[in-house]
C-alpha cells in the first residue's frame, strides 16, 4: 500500500498538478453585481476547454467521421439545423432551442494562441484584454470594467472558498464576499489527492474528511443549489451573475468523461430558466471557455488543448435558434496550425455586443476600455 504523500512532496509535485488544478479547481467561484435596468446578464466561465466541435457537432462536414471516428456519431445526438447537431446529452436543452431561446456561436476563442495553457487561457477569458495580461497591478477583469461604466451601479462578489478573487469581476467597481455553504467542488482525482495528502495526519484527517463530507453533499444537490442561488439573487436587484463550472478537460476517454460536465451545465441553465420565472424574458447566458480542442481525436478517445472553441448562448433575451457565425471547415488547409479548428470571430465580440444591447454601453467604451484592442465588428444580432 503506498505511504500517504506528505505535504512537502505535493508542493514539490504541484508544477505537474498545474494543467489539471486549472481545468478542474477545487473550489468554483461566483460574482454577482447590481445594475440598474431590467436586463440580466448571466457570465458561465467553462474552465478546462470545452470541445465545441462535440457539443455542436457540425455533422454536415465530411472531414468530422475522419477526424473523429468514435466522436463524430450522428446517433442519439439532435438535430438542428440540418448542419450542426446537439451532442447527446444535452437533449432537455432542445426544447429551448425550438422556442428560440438557446443559440450557438462555432470557432471562437480569445485572441490567445499556441501556448494552450489553461491557466493563462483563462486569466485572459476573464481579463478580456488582448493576447497579453497587462502587469499584475494593472489587472482587473472584463465585466468589472464594463459596471465601471453603467451610472448608478452597486456592485458585490460572492465566490465559494478556493481562488483568492474571481478575477472576471475584480477591479475598481464595488464588491464583497460571500461564501455559499462553503462547499466544494472536487473532482475524483481531487477527493483522492485531499485523502492521501491529510488522511494520515491527525491535526488535519478531521477538517479533510469534513471537506470530502461536505463534497459529497454536494455532488448529491447536483449544480441546481448553485444556479438557484443566483437566479434568486437575478430576482432582486442583481443584473449581473458570472459563476463557473469545471471538468471540461477531456483528454481520454472523451464519451464519458464529458457527460458529467454536460449534465452540470445544462442543470445550470434550466434551474435559472425555471427560478428567474417571468425575468428569464430579460435574461441572456453566455457560456465560454478558455480555448477549444483539437479538431483531431487522439489515440485514447479524447481531445487536447486547441484554439477555436464554441459558445453557447440561452435565455429569453436570446435571439435563439440560430447559429452566429460562419464554420471554417475541417480541411487540413483549414485548420488552424493543421491541428486546431480555425477561430473565425473574437468571442469578446459577442460579449461585448451583448453589454452593449442589455445595458447600452458604448461602442469606444467596449473597444477601447472593457475589451482593450477589440474590433466588435458587425452586430451578430444575438440578443433580441
Amino acid at each position: 500500500m503506498p505511504s500517504p504523500l506528505s505535504r512537502r512532496s505535493f508542493l514539490a509535485r504541484g508544477l505537474a498538478l498545474g494543467c489539471s488544478a486549472a481545468a478542474s479547481p477545487l473550489f468554483t467561484p461566483v460574482t454577482l453585481a447590481a445594475a440598474p435596468g431590467d436586463n440580466r446578464l448571466v457570465i458561465i466561465i467553462l474552465r478546462g476547454a470545452m470541445d465545441g466541435i462535440d457539443v455542436l457537432r457540425p455533422l454536415g462536414d465530411p472531414m468530422l467521421a475522419r477526424l473523429r471516428p468514435t466522436l463524430s456519431a450522428s446517433e442519439g445526438t439532435h438535430g438542428l439545423d440540418g448542419f450542426y447537431a446537439l451532442h447527446p446529452e444535452l437533449g432537455r436543452l432542445l426544447p429551448l432551442w425550438q422556442a428560440g431561446e438557446l443559440a450557438f456561436a462555432p470557432a471562437v476563442s480569445t485572441p490567445y494562441r499556441d501556448k494552450r495553457s489553461h491557466f493563462d487561457g483563462q486569466d485572459l477569458l476573464e481579463a478580456g484584454t488582448g493576447a497579453d495580461l497587462p502587469p499584475a497591478a494593472q489587472r482587473d477583469g472584463w465585466l468589472n470594467r464594463a459596471l465601471q461604466r453603467m451610472p448608478g451601479v452597486t456592485s458585490r462578489t460572492a465566490f465559494a472558498v478556493g481562488r483568492d478573487e474571481s478575477w472576471i469581476l475584480s477591479g475598481k467597481a464595488p464588491v464583497t464576499e460571500w461564501a455559499p455553504g462553503v462547499t466544494l467542488d472536487l473532482s475524483p482525482q481531487s477527493r483522492l489527492l485531499l485523502e492521501r495528502l491529510y488522511g494520515a495526519d491527525p491535526m488535519f484527517a478531521g477538517p479533510a474528511a469534513t471537506a470530502l463530507t461536505l463534497a459529497a453533499e454536494k455532488d448529491e444537490a447536483g449544480p441546481q443549489g448553485l444556479a438557484a442561488y443566483v437566479a434568486a439573487r437575478l430576482n432582486e436587484e442583481t443584473r449581473i451573475a458570472a459563476f463557473s463550472l469545471s471538468g471540461w478537460d477531456t483528454h481520454q476517454t472523451q464519451r464519458n468523461s464529458i457527460r458529467r460536465a454536460l449534465g452540470q451545465l445544462q442543470d445550470s441553465i434550466l434551474t435559472l430558466r425555471a427560478d428567474l420565472g417571468p425575468n428569464w424574458g430579460r435574461t441572456a447566458v453566455l457560456a465560454m471557455t478558455e480555448f477549444g480542442r483539437t479538431a483531431r481525436e487522439n489515440g485514447s478517445g479524447g481531445t487536447d488543448h486547441g484554439t477555436g472553441g464554441a459558445m453557447l448562448m440561452a435565455g429569453g433575451a436570446i435571439r435563439g435558434g440560430r447559429i452566429f457565425g460562419d464554420w471554417p471547415g475541417l480541411k487540413d488547409d483549414a485548420l488552424y496550425q493543421g491541428r486546431d479548428l480555425m477561430p473565425v470571430r473574437d468571442v469578446r465580440a459577442h460579449a461585448g455586443w451583448a453589454l452593449r444591447s442589455l445595458f447600452g454601453l458604448g461602442a469606444a467604451e467596449l473597444e477601447g476600455l472593457v475589451f482593450p484592442g477589440l474590433d466588435l465588428g458587425a452586430d451578430p444580432g444575438i440578443i433580441t
